[in-house]
């Protein structure tokens, strides 16, 4: 993963986001240390992507079949 310099990704912007698209996520740092990563939209989506539907989700879930008060 490519590191940024802050003021390098603020000058650069065009640069930094383009790479995210082409070559993967893109860190940037503030005094030397990471504060931020930019990604591609599809990486975005995929990493936010729910794994399963939420019905599925309690439909399997242990609890499903008993009573609750």
């Amino acid at each position: 993963m490519m590191q940024w310099q802050l003021q390098d990704a603020k000058n650069q912007l065009s640069s930094v986001v383009k790479k995210a698209a082409d070559e993967g996520p893109q860190m940037i740092t503030v005094r030397g240390m990471p504060a931020a990563v930019v990604l591609s939209m599809e990486e975005y989506q995929r990493l936010t992507k729910p794994k399963t539907r939420l019905t599925d989700f309690f439909k399997d879930s242990p609890l499903y079949d008993l009573d609750l008060d």
